[in-house]
């Protein structure tokens, strides 16, 4: 294998040593453990300072979903992954389109397995990957502990381009903001518990960063009814056990009722809680929900409205 002979010295706190955990080494499995999860509780309290450059996110999130474009996931290594698994959950749990959310990771996929050599530092493949597939109007993310991956920056400029709206989760307060980004969300986790690993506390953060932004994504988008994922597929017995639990639990009627109004909304769970909730027949509850594209919430207020 060929050595890159380019050498990077990144100015992050993320490389810096950790002098919490200089002797972690000569720690019993009970010290290393600890240690670990002192670091770990610091997490949240970095996302929450960042929560209103998230918020922003959100927004023009929800805004490129709701005009028919799309979300863009763009990473490496770690951050990557993240990113990829992030957009495949949210499928089955909120029932979107696969083309909702898009992941790119740098290597591609067989860089979610293997490190493939220089990957990240090829800003001209994210550019070019990112301008052959990002439209106006779309909301690209992208993901980097360091703050300077040259994929991920390449990909923003080539977004950009395009005419789409971007954003930055980045793992290093101390890296400029490309001038490329509409919101930067920068998340200081400090000195990892072992120096450099950022698949640690810069992983922790962006894992609860991309599951936030999805998920209150999702939220502003009308995918749950309360605190419950009226959008889930379900797709194995538990899932459709759970849909059951679902409809009882923001109804208060019984299974047996439930069940029926399941069968008769043909497993539609949005179609079946209208229904049940607003006392309306199964087909005009359909009507209700594509009237407000698929919004319970609205769906049943207009409903009561036009009732009223």
């Amino acid at each position: 294998m060929t050595v890159s002979r380019h050498v990077v010295h990144v100015d992050s706190p993320t490389e810096q040593r950790n002098q919490r955990t200089t002797d972690i080494d000569q720690l019993p499995t009970i010290g290393v453990l600890a240690a670990i999860n002192a670091e770990d509780r610091e997490v949240p309290g970095a996302v929450q300072a960042v929560l209103p450059e998230l918020a922003r996110a959100v927004d023009y999130a929800t805004e490129a979903l709701r005009s028919g474009h799309r979300v863009h996931y763009v990473g490496a290594g770690t951050s990557g992954r993240l990113a990829v698994l992030d957009a495949a959950e949210l499928v089955p749990t909120f029932n979107v389109p696969p083309d909702w959310f898009i992941a790119h990771h740098a290597g591609g996929e067989r860089a979610l397995r293997h490190a493939v050599e220089n990957a990240e530092d090829d800003a001209s493949a994210g550019a070019a990957e990112l301008s052959s597939t990002v439209s106006s109007g779309d909301f690209v993310l992208g993901i980097t502990a360091s703050g300077r991956t040259p994929y991920v920056l390449g990909a923003l400029h080539g977004a950009k381009q395009r005419g789409a709206r971007t954003g930055l989760v980045s793992g290093n307060p101390r890296a400029p903001a490309p001038s490329t980004v509409d919101v930067l969300i920068p998340v200081d986790t400090g000195a990892e518990v072992i120096a450099g690993s950022t698949r640690m506390k810069a992983g922790t953060a962006q894992k609860m960063v991309l599951t936030s932004f999805s998920t209150a994504t999702m939220v502003k988008l009308g995918r749950t009814y309360s605190n419950l994922m009226v959008s889930m597929r379900a797709t194995n017995a538990k899932l459709r056990g759970r849909t059951l639990r679902i409809l009882h639990e923001a109804t208060g009627l019984s299974s047996q009722v439930c069940d029926q109004a399941l069968s008769e909304a043909d497993g539609d769970l949005k179609v079946a809680l209208v229904h049940l909730l607003s006392g309306v027949d199964v087909a005009d509850a359909v009507k209700a929900l594509a009237a407000t594209g698929g919004h319970v919430r609205n769906a049943l207020e207009s409903l009561a409205a036009h009732a009223s």
